[in-house]
């Protein structure tokens, strides 16, 4: 433990000491008397004086030639002597937090807009509404912030960009637009302007080599958190700079939030306040993506470059979203460069990838489309060997070495790979047309043929008696991933009404077929064996949805809607091809309906109600989901916030417990009966502390849970004697009660050269089954603590970033021995005698990451490569354990996670 502390506080003291050299530029003071110095000159003595401070001075020589200066300037700070320097030339600065100095045209044109305007206003009290987007690409921006300071009015985009601004009191007020990843916009309105129709454009926060064009302050927070109750924005783009294992990772990154696990390094499904990651409900483009993992959880299924914004919301979701638990995550594809043709590729140890972008019908639709595909590098393979070796101990059963065939090996083949395509088209200023698809799968042949020609030790040939003749085929065929597409028509009816139209097709499956024939001979006598299994698990969802958002006055917002999602889910577990373990056919249609009022008090506190309402067809009942949230501004800083609601799922993933080898899951749909509609209802409060460049937030939450399900074989046999073993496998699916508690602590620093955050959560998750005893067990993904510490600091073209996590160790089930039973017809078989649920846990884990980043430009493009190390000191954390009966004695081997993982990526784009 002690290990621990000394690496938080060593980065805690790094990213503390580069906070501190950069206040020092603040302490730094210039003088001297020029007669026609060149400025550049100038600038070089003061570098010069000052370089124990680091001061040093970016500018585009072009821009800089022929300009001298005459005249004295006295001891003054910096920034004074740049203004006195520059004064009479269009030129401008920025001083940035580690003493370095931009200076360009463009940044005396931003820092030309003037506080209080001149003009004089034609307008009052009027309505505001136009589009935010991209200024080079032309994508348009969602969820992008607007504020108008001087009015205290502000609003936000939809998820087409657009805005809607009500009783502006005047025509050249000051207005701000925000984004996360880009530079914030200070623009000022003018009596000459469309204000029916304004586009207002932003620059992304990249840094470039030569002219920095910057408009006011610069969003260089990884994530925005505060702007609802248990939501959380990201950016694709601005995570980029986080350290990953092989691949950038969404998903990775929002498990470095609290409240989110982040301690599974072979998941990248999302467990969220208690939830399991099938109680999510991740949508994309409109779409419900049921699996979100590559190479058996080490990767999600999103390649972030074709992704342009990510929404979050842990609890507390509005009436709009149903069918989950737990949490909401939305993702909304890239609509494609509206203004220049571009492309771009990148590679990594684990994948190639590449994209295209191009405008088309004169800037009136765009199309995108992305693909990426891993290849068998050496750094693929230690990862995809964790999930396939075969077991190596003595008799073949895992925890030693030595048994015969413990010597043989194959190389399987197997890969992964995603596609994204979105055709975006706008045929008038009010309609948005678009068409999104995409696929993600992952494929798996470890098939293998054997005869002892190719073995060692007793089957391989020896000294006396006939040789034997051995010959094994094996099939072993692995595949699953997700199909999905939708089509999508979003009209703004007017400035006060907006509607949204979306109909979509998902498809998961996952399919395995493995069957072993193996023949063997010796001294005339023959033996023929066929063994395997097939499991085979496919969800399809068809969709249709229609939302609507109508601004009733400034201050009342309705949101109302239908949906309806059809569901065809089947799962078969077949053993010997005769055997059938678990069949499941099962349809179902959900028909919902939703409504919601937002209203806004005195400017200081929101409300919002609403209530969701949903027919499922398969047991024919209504049910009901009011919901309820709120937020109180109490100082300009301080707010206050909370929510309540009711929220049910249909289609769940059911965990099939297996002590011995690990547990494995599928998907079901709720019959009422064996498998219930589960529910679940949500209590928040927390409350935030926001500065211009600190956050600081808290959230508790309580979470109660009915009808959650589990599937284990740990209760099939039963035995009589004279009667061969009965087994009732639908009985095996047993139903629960669950309650996740917890309160998460987030400490945010949010621009700046050096950024990120500190969360803690404290929580609690247990469930209870009748069949597992009468009190409650800790759920298997239960975490009492869970700290994270992640920092970013950027260097001119440099950005180094770090992360640290510590969680307190998961819950697991062992057994306590074994027993030998002789069945009916006289065979022995070993059984394990299991302990109580989730009696015992796992060590701690902890692992630090790191990464470096460095951006140049190449050819005529742009570039970025970088160095990524996961678990910096090689712990060996567990990920579950394996039990076998070896030589009378029970044998526990430990499966780890990863281990010391460096990797390297090369990313280059035209734009």
């Amino acid at each position: 433990m002690k290990r621990i502390w000394v690496w938080i506080m060593a980065l805690l003291l790094v990213g503390n000491t580069l906070h501190l050299v950069a206040q020092s530029c603040d302490r730094i003071r210039v003088q001297g008397k020029y007669d026609r110095q060149h400025i550049s000159l100038i600038l070089m003595d003061w570098a010069f004086m000052h370089r124990t401070a680091h001061l040093d001075f970016d500018y585009d020589e072009t821009e800089i030639t022929g300009r001298y200066f005459t005249g004295r300037i006295p001891l003054v700070s910096l920034g004074e002597g740049l203004t006195l320097l520059l004064q009479d030339t269009d030129l401008g600065f920025r001083i940035t937090e580690d003493c370095h100095v931009e200076i360009s045209r463009a940044l005396r044109t931003a820092a030309a807009i003037p506080e209080v305007s001149t003009a004089t206003p034609v307008r009052s009290d009027f309505t505001l509404k136009g589009i935010v987007r991209d200024k080079v690409t032309g994508e348009t921006l969602p969820y992008a912030r607007l504020v108008l300071p001087a009015a205290q009015l502000g609003t936000t985009t939809n998820v087409d960009g657009y805005f809607t601004l009500y009783h502006v009191p005047s025509d050249t007020l000051l207005l701000q637009v925000s984004y996360l990843g880009y530079r914030t916009l200070r623009f000022r309105l003018r009596p000459e302007l469309d204000m029916e129709e304004l586009t207002l454009e932003l620059e992304t926060a990249e840094r470039t080599l030569t002219t920095v064009v910057i408009e006011a302050e610069k969003e260089d927070q990884l994530i925005k958190a505060a702007t609802g109750v248990s939501k959380i924005s990201l950016n694709p783009a601005t995570i980029a700079v986080l350290p990953s294992l092989g691949e950038k990772d969404i998903f990775r990154s929002l498990q470095l939030l609290p409240g989110v696990s982040g301690s599974s390094d072979n998941s990248s499904g999302l467990y969220v306040r208690g939830g399991t990651p099938d109680q999510n409900l991740v949508v994309f483009d409109g779409f419900t993506v049921y699996h979100v993992d590559h190479l058996f959880g080490y990767f999600s299924a999103f390649n972030p470059v074709a992704v342009k914004d990510v929404q979050m919301y842990k609890g507390g979701f509005d009436p709009k979203y149903g069918g989950r638990l737990s949490s909401v995550l939305e993702l909304t594809g890239k609509d494609g460069n509206r203004e220049n043709f571009n492309i771009g590729a990148g590679i990594s140890l684990l994948a190639v990838s590449g994209y295209l972008e191009s405008p088309f019908a004169k800037g009136k639709g765009s199309v995108m489309v992305a693909g990426r595909r891993s290849f068998q590098s050496g750094f693929y393979n230690s990862i995809f060997d964790k999930f396939v070796q075969e077991p190596t101990g003595p008799g073949g059963g895992p925890g030693g070495g030595g048994g015969p065939f413990s010597q043989v090996q194959t190389q399987p083949n197997t890969f992964f790979y995603d596609l994204n395509a979105k055709l975006t088209y706008r045929p008038s200023q009010r309609d948005i047309l678009a068409l999104s698809f995409y696929n993600g799968e992952d494929n798996l042949d470890n098939s293998r043929n054997l005869d002892q020609s190719q073995l060692q030790g007793p089957f391989g040939g020896g000294s006396g008696g006939e040789t034997p003749e051995f010959r094994s085929e094996t099939t072993d065929l692995t595949r699953w991933g997700n199909w999905g597409a939708s089509a999508r028509w979003s009209r703004r009816w007017s400035q006060a009404f907006y509607s949204n139209a979306i109909a979509s097709f998902s498809n998961y499956y996952n399919l395995r077929d493995r069957s072993n024939y193996t023949y063997f001979k010796l001294n005339e006598e023959e033996r023929e064996i066929n063994q395997g299994y097939a499991e085979d698990n496919r969800v399809l969802d068809y969709s249709l949805r229609w939302d609507n958002e109508w601004k009733v006055t400034d201050k009342l917002q309705l949101d109302f809607g239908l949906n309806s999602t059809y569901n065809d889910i089947d799962y078969s577990y077949i053993q010997n091809d005769t055997i059938t373990v678990l069949e499941r056919h099962n349809q179902g249609l959900q028909s919902a309906l939703y409504v919601q009022g937002q209203y806004l008090f005195s400017d200081k506190l929101v409300l919002k109600g609403g209530l969701r309402a949903t027919h499922y067809g398969v047991t024919d009942q209504v049910y009901w989901e009011p919901r309820a949230s709120f937020s109180f501004q109490l100082t300009p800083r301080l707010r206050l916030k909370g929510a309540w609601g009711h929220y049910h799922q249909f289609a769940t993933r059911v965990l099939r417990e297996d002590i011995q080898q690990g547990s494995r899951e599928f998907w079901v749909l709720a019959d009422g009966d064996v498998n219930p509609v589960a529910a679940s209802q949500h209590y928040i409060f927390g409350g935030s502390y926001e500065t211009r460049g600190w956050l600081f937030d808290v959230e508790a939450y309580y979470k109660p849970m009915q009808g959650i399900s589990e599937y284990t074989s740990r209760f099939t046999y039963s035995f009589r004697p004279g009667t061969e073993p009965t087994v009732s496998y639908e009985e095996q699916f047993y139903q629960g009660t669950g309650l996740s508690r917890g309160i998460e602590f987030l400490i945010q620093k949010k621009i700046g050269q050096y950024v990120g955050w500190l969360g803690y959560t404290l929580s609690r998750v247990e469930h209870e089954y009748e069949v597992f005893g009468d009190e409650p067990f800790a759920a298997a993904h239960d975490q009492t603590h869970e700290i994270k510490l992640v920092n970013s600091y950027t260097w001119r073209q440099w950005t180094f970033s770090g992360n640290f996590i510590y969680a307190t160790g998961k819950p697991y089930t062992r057994p306590n021995g074994y027993y030998t039973l002789t069945l009916p017809g006289g065979n022995e078989q070993s059984f394990l005698s299991i302990s109580d649920k989730n009696a015992y846990r796992r060590p701690d884990y902890h692992r630090i990451d790191l990464s470096a980043t460095y951006r140049l430009n190449l050819g005529v493009g742009k570039a970025d490569v970088g160095l990524s190390i996961f678990n910096l000191y090689n712990r060996k954390n567990v990920w579950y354990y394996e039990y076998d009966v070896v030589d009378s004695e029970l044998v526990e081997t430990q499966v780890l996670l990863q281990k010391f993982t460096p990797s390297v990526f090369f990313n280059w784009s035209l734009r």
